[in-house]
């Protein structure tokens, strides 16, 4: 790609905002040229809106940017959000209105019927859906959203699976990470020696989200898939990474029982040609680990630059067929390089060319 494309941000000083600032840094297709947060923060430089979290120094261009008012007017085209589900249902649809490709980690339209919720190695050809929404054939806009952070780990260790032998049924507990809840999050006193066996919606959004994006896109939506899923989530003192126990009920495509072997020759082939390529995608999607102790968040989360998500402990399930563990960054793989990776597909795809071309066109 000869010139990066400009891309703004929204909801820029959170921490999944952060996330996006920190990953965009010297990205070979994008480019951040603006910045957009709350009224509180607009007129602020970044470094004086935002409280950076991360390990790594915000980059001086970005701590230098004015930060804008979250309006479509004078933004890029190309649009990452990282808002509250609240904010984003209200902002989304106008910043898609205005010719804008709305690339979305919030919740707020992910069951929407006309709008792709996508993971480019498991379902990248729900992307068709953009041309169901109105806006795509007013203006070119669009938006594409990400699912939750807990979904995406679970999905991408279910697809490899689902597609050689079918599922069924899926139980799944997690022990999801403290940064999920942005920050400041949960209060030390609530969460330091103690599991919160609650998260407001995450179970709901896990259920639904698995099965729109294991589902098959059929004419103008998406049919889920059929099987039967219950989720039940918990947040721990760790700092990043989701860590998901899993047991699943296979179908029969095999003919035969499925053995260990196939399950790990399922993951171990996974190679899906819709990531391969593309800038923030990992090589290996999913990676097994042998040893009886992991994966562990503090030891495997970081696995493909945090984009690959790790199984582990896998074993015959005393109630369905097989269990087993997986785990994945949640602010990586799980909110903002989800995002870029979707992106980078629809990039891929043609589909971040001139708006007036595509509105044109349509």
């Amino acid at each position: 790609m000869q010139t990066k494309h400009p891309i703004g941000i929204l909801g820029a000083t959170g921490m999944v905002g952060q996330r996006f600032i920190q990953l965009l840094e010297n990205h070979p297709w994008f480019e951040v040229a603006w910045l957009a947060a709350s009224d509180r923060s607009s007129g602020k430089t970044y470094s004086e809106a935002a409280k950076w979290r991360l390990g790594t120094p915000v980059p001086e261009r970005i701590a230098r940017m004015t930060v804008a008012p979250a309006d479509p007017q004078g933004a890029p085209k190309i649009i990452f959000a990282a808002l509250d589900a609240a904010i984003a249902r209200e902002l989304e649809p106008r910043f898609a209105a205005a010719g804008c490709a709305v690339v979305s980690n919030s919740s707020a339209y992910r069951m929407a019927a006309n709008v792709p919720l996508v993971i480019p190695e498991i379902n990248a050809e729900h992307l068709h859906l953009i041309e169901e929404q109105a806006s795509r054939h007013e203006s070119g806009g669009y938006m594409v959203t990400n699912p939750n952070c807990s979904t995406i780990g679970l999905v991408m260790a279910l697809k490899p699976i689902e597609e050689r032998f079918g599922i069924e049924q899926i139980f799944v507990t997690t022990m999801q990470a403290v940064s999920g809840a942005g920050y400041p999050g949960v209060p030390s006193m609530d969460i330091l020696g103690n599991v919160v066996p609650y998260i407001g919606s995450e179970e709901e959004k896990m259920e639904a989200e698995t099965l729109k994006l294991l589902g098959r896109l059929q004419g103008h939506a998406v049919t889920p898939l059929a099987a039967r899923i219950s989720a039940s989530c918990n947040r721990v003192a760790v700092e990043d990474g989701h860590t998901e126990s899993v047991s699943i009920k296979l179908g029969s495509k095999l003919g035969r029982p499925v053995t260990r072997e196939d399950l790990l020759a399922a993951w171990a082939e996974f190679r899906p040609l819709a990531g391969q390529g593309l800038p923030t995608a990992p090589d290996q999607p999913v990676q097994w680990t042998p040893q009886d102790d992991r994966p562990q968040p503090r030891l495997d989360r970081n696995r493909g630059n945090g984009m690959a998500v790790t199984v582990g402990r896998l074993r015959p399930c005393g109630l369905l067929d097989w269990k087993f563990t997986v785990l994945s960054h949640n602010t990586i793989r799980g909110a903002a390089g989800a995002a870029i990776l979707n992106a980078e597909l629809l990039a891929s795809l043609g589909k971040l060319e001139p708006v007036a071309e595509a509105a044109a066109r349509a």
